[in-house]
């Protein structure tokens, strides 16, 4: 397949919440405990909440940015590419990067919303996430109709609450729930619990996808306190691989064989031998733990209920039969450090090389349209969805790495920060 006639879906990208974002949702009796943005002495933006302050972490908003720059230090949105955080500018850097649709992790309230579970009020907790699912589905993914997969946050402290958030949302047509990878450490039962059965249930009725991401609990496999950061960020896959397990042996797979759970960010490659490892471990040791796959196999509820997802991973793409055409899709993880953009379309083309066009399509766009419930072409022509037609779409649009060293983004395409905010918030 020509590159520029790809089809490109990401089923992992991330977004820098906007300072206006609980402004036109929350009710207003919260205003003076809602989150806040706000400017610190030495220049960085952090979001301060429930006594507690969360920077805008440096590796969550690198696009555009030199290598060499890279870090964990705080950041001000001026330092961010306005995309990170502008749905306009957003729009723009998928057109030039070639990517159709997107679908958009938080950032600051944690990819499972455990920032705001923490509140000791949870009347407030579920205002605050009704609040975020509110913006995010009528805002950021209704501005542009056909350009997004919209998410909703979790009421993780209660699985009944959870649940009905599932159906609210899903008549708005939001049919994807991130989740924490484990929910142990975040204090609430495990998934072999069948406290989360009404969970489960609604996930199912519903049609909507369980989405996992990991660093979701809080926790990541680190091998010691003095280990390089490159070990926390090699072992990163590990931490999903373990949550698949985890969810492979319950019996949730087994009782709501519908289920449909994603694995975001933890690549492809792994996936066979972790089928295989499963298979003779239920082989070798079923009938003295117990455990019973009725007339399947462990592989087989793994690639009937997991979905995969990679950036660039030339050996899952090369083991791809072995994990399972439907059970793949693509991720660009903007903008966050190991992302591609803008030249994911260039790298794909190379792993795809000798793969026939209608797997490509399956693993670009087509599995993420039937897992997601997401139709770009109802509303959208399938001409102008192209790679080649959304880069012509995008004109002279600026994607050139860009140096701290040269100076500071402007906030929102030429705006200040509060210009930014008061365009947003009357959009």
């Amino acid at each position: 397949m020509d590159m520029n006639d790809m089809i490109l879906v990401s089923v992992d990208d991330h977004l820098c919440e906007p300072p206006h974002m609980f402004d036109a949702h929350l009710p207003k009796k919260w205003a003076d405990e809602a989150p806040k943005l706000i400017r610190t002495d030495e220049g960085n933006d952090v979001w301060t909440f429930n006594k507690a302050v969360i920077p805008n972490v440096g590796l969550n908003a690198v696009a555009g940015r030199p290598k060499e720059e890279y870090g964990i230090e705080p950041t001000c949105f001026e330092e961010m590419r306005p995309g990170c955080y502008d749905i306009d500018e957003r729009i723009k850097d998928m057109n030039a990067g070639g990517v159709l649709g997107s679908m958009c992790f938080p950032s600051f309230p944690g990819f499972a919303g455990r920032l705001f579970a923490a509140h000791p009020d949870k009347e407030f907790s579920a205002d605050l996430i009704r609040a975020y699912n509110d913006w995010h589905i009528d805002e950021w993914c209704g501005s542009y109709p056909g350009r997004f997969i919209p998410m909703a946050l979790p009421m993780i402290w209660s699985a009944d609450e959870c649940a009905a958030e599932v159906r609210r949302v899903a008549e708005k047509g939001c049919h994807s729930m991130t989740f924490t990878e484990n929910p142990v450490p975040l204090g609430e039962p495990s998934f072999h619990d069948e406290y989360w059965n009404p969970l489960w249930e609604a996930l199912v009725d519903c049609d909507t996808v369980l989405s996992i991401h990991l660093g979701s609990s809080g926790q990541l496999v680190v091998t010691a306190p003095d280990a390089p950061m490159d070990v926390m960020i090699q072992m990163q896959p590990m931490n999903i691989s373990t949550a698949a397990a985890d969810l492979l042996w319950s019996t949730l797979p087994r009782r709501y064989p519908k289920l449909k759970i994603a694995l975001s960010e933890g690549g492809t490659g792994w996936v066979p031998y972790f089928m295989d490892r499963a298979d003779k471990t239920y082989d070798m040791h079923h009938l003295w733990t117990g455990q019973d796959f009725g007339d399947m196999l462990p592989s087989e509820v793994f690639r009937r209920n997991f979905l995969t997802c990679f950036i660039s991973d030339p050996v899952g793409v090369a083991l791809r039969h072995e994990i399972g055409i439907n059970n793949i899709c693509w991720e660009m993880d903007y903008p966050h450090s190991d992302s591609n953009w803008p030249h994911a379309p260039e790298e794909l083309a190379e792993v795809f090389v000798g793969v026939p066009d209608d797997e490509i399509n399956r693993i670009t766009h087509l599995n993420a349209m039937d897992w997601f419930c997401y139709d770009p072409f109802a509303v959208l022509d399938p001409a102008d969805c192209t790679v080649g037609a959304l880069r012509v779409a995008a004109g002279d649009h600026d994607v050139s790495e860009r140096s701290l060293s040269t100076g500071r983004y402007e906030s929102g395409g030429g705006a200040s920060l509060i210009d930014f905010a008061a365009k947003a918030a009357g959009r």
